[in-house]
């Protein structure tokens, strides 16, 4: 399987190959979340055994990981300052906020990513994305919330550091590695969080500006888009700017993962998450299962969306 040439026409077969048009139907906006049945929920539930819960968001603020040109870090202004005078000395606070939807910790909708000007479900770009927001596979899809098994897999532990080097490309190899290790079964409808050490790093030397963050991030090759697929996993989100390794494996080819996951495999992914509280008490209770909770805010029309996901241990 490694010793593929991967090339924008490799990526293009891949993506072909591994295509799940129409299989939840001709207007299906959800894709592979599909696959979280009730029971899969209800097995998601039964996880939690310790009573602990963990955010997995990064913080949102003016110091984020954006440059402020195309997606803008969130800027929170105040607009009431409890100084009215109001019956019966009454007063509030209130604020707003101006970012980008996908500034932090967040979930790709199946209409972020897509080429040759179709997107999932084979939707036309044309028909359906507008300034005012997309018409087909927005978040507003998944808006009841992403609830299921989620599997933590280590990449960072799992080699003993503290952060993978910059360019690393996780393999579908090293997955399998670290499911064997840990004794891991996938199922069916499973969320997959990706641990890289990338977002905990940079949140330790507030190095979310620094250019590398970015250009240089590690994350999964996109060999692995079959090993999701093979495995029916309903979601993938990770520690790093893209899921997927920044440097392109594929020669000609942008973002060859979201190519293939998001537009022909229908796989939303969650990106810019904390996963180093999991980490560790992943680690100290040998336990890499849990109840994984994350909605989008509903926007109507929105191709992403912050959220604050929660592990359930």
């Amino acid at each position: 399987m490694g010793d593929e040439v991967l090339d924008i026409d490799w990526v293009r077969a891949e993506g072909e190959r591994l295509r799940r048009w129409g299989r939840w139907g001709d207007d299906d906006g959800r894709g592979a979340l599909n696959l979280v049945t009730p029971q899969a929920v209800l097995d998601a539930v039964a996880t939690v055994r310790l009573g602990k819960v963990i955010s997995l968001a990064m913080p949102f603020g003016p110091s984020g990981p954006q440059n402020d040109t195309v997606r803008y870090n969130p800027k929170l202004t105040m607009v009431a300052l409890g100084d009215q005078e109001m019956p019966g000395g009454f007063q509030y606070a209130d604020d707003t906020v101006f970012m980008s939807l996908q500034a932090a910790t967040q979930w790709d909708a199946l209409s972020h990513a897509f080429y040759d000007g179709v997107m999932w479900n084979g939707v036309a770009v044309k028909e359906s994305l507008t300034k005012t927001g997309t018409h087909a596979n927005s978040v507003t899809e998944f808006r009841d919330g992403v609830v299921s098994r989620g599997v933590l897999l280590d990449a960072a532990r799992h080699l003993g550091v503290d952060c993978l080097d910059d360019h690393y490309a996780v393999s579908p190899e090293m997955l399998d590695e670290i499911v064997e290790r840990h004794g891991i079964r996938l199922r069916s409808g499973d969320v997959v969080l990706l641990r890289t050490g990338r977002v905990g790093k940079a949140i330790r030397e507030n190095a979310f500006r620094d250019e590398t963050f970015v250009a240089a991030s590690p994350g999964l090759s996109v060999r692995c888009a079959s090993w999701l697929v093979e495995r029916d996993v309903a979601a993938v989100a990770a520690d790093n700017v893209a899921v997927e390794v920044m440097r392109s494996e594929a020669k000609d080819a942008l973002m060859p993962m979201h190519m293939i996951c998001q537009r022909d495999a229908g796989i939303i992914f969650g990106e810019l998450l904390d996963l180093e509280s999991l980490s560790v008490a992943s680690a100290e209770a040998q336990r890499w299962e849990f109840l994984f909770v994350a909605a989008p805010q509903p926007i109507t029309g929105a191709v992403g969306s912050p959220i604050n996901p929660q592990a359930n241990l």
